[in-house]
C-alpha cells in the first residue's frame, strides 16, 4: 500500500466515528477502500464500505472488481442502502457494490456490518497479493488518487463537525492536510 490513513474519535456513548482509507500502491491500479462506521448515542449508525474505482470512467475501473464483491453484498440485506447526494454523487468515485446502512438496531453491527466489512478488507488484501504491478500506470493512477483525495476533501461532511467543535481553520487543515492530504 502507498498510505493507509486511520481515524478514530471517541465522545464516548454520544459519538463514534472510524474513517479509513487504503491507497494501494500505485503501481497497482487498484480501488482505493474506503471505510465509513459512526455510531450516535448508542441508538443511530452509519456505515459504509466500498472498493472507491478512480477512473474518469469508473465503470471501466470498478466492472473487474465488483464480481468479487457482488456475493459478499448479496448476502448482508441491511447493508444494501442508497447514500443521500447530499454530500456525494454516487456515480464519482463509488461502485455499485458500497456497503451502505442507516441503522438503530445494534445488533446489525456483529450480526453483518463487522463480518462484511471483514470480508470486504480481506477481499482487497487478496486482490493486491493477486496483482502485476505496472510501472507505467504510475503518474496516472497518482493522479486519479489525488483527484479522489480532492473530491473527498470538498465534500466531507465531517468538515462541519470537526469546525464546530475544534474550529474552522482546524477543521480545514486536518481535512486538507491530514484526511486527504493529496487535494
Amino acid at each position: 500500500y502507498h498510505k493507509i490513513r486511520m481515524t478514530y474519535y471517541d465522545a464516548g456513548d454520544n459519538t463514534q466515528v472510524f474513517n479509513s482509507v487504503w491507497y494501494p500502491d500505485p503501481a497497482y491500479n487498484l480501488p482505493v477502500l474506503g471505510i465509513d462506521l459512526l455510531a450516535f448515542n448508542r441508538k443511530k449508525y452509519l456505515a459504509i464500505v466500498d472498493f472507491q474505482p478512480l477512473h474518469q470512467d469508473e465503470n471501466d475501473h470498478s466492472t473487474p472488481f465488483e464480481h468479487l464483491l457482488q456475493p459478499i453484498k448479496e448476502e448482508y440485506d441491511t447493508l444494501k442502502g442508497r447514500m443521500s447526494s447530499k454530500f456525494y454523487d454516487e456515480t464519482q468515485f463509488f461502485s455499485q457494490q458500497m456497503l451502505f446502512a442507516r441503522f438503530e438496531d445494534e445488533g446489525v453491527v456483529s450480526q453483518d456490518l463487522f463480518p462484511a466489512f471483514s470480508r470486504y478488507v480481506e477481499t482487497h488484501l487478496n486482490l493486491l497479493r493477486s496483482t502485476t504491478p505496472v510501472a507505467a500506470d504510475v503518474s496516472n493512477v497518482l493522479a486519479r488518487q489525488q483527484a479522489y483525495d480532492t473530491y473527498s476533501a470538498e465534500r466531507d461532511p465531517a468538515t462541519g463537525l470537526f469546525a464546530a467543535m475544534f474550529g474552522a481553520d482546524w477543521a480545514a487543515d486536518f481535512v486538507h492536510d491530514f484526511l486527504f492530504s493529496s487535494s
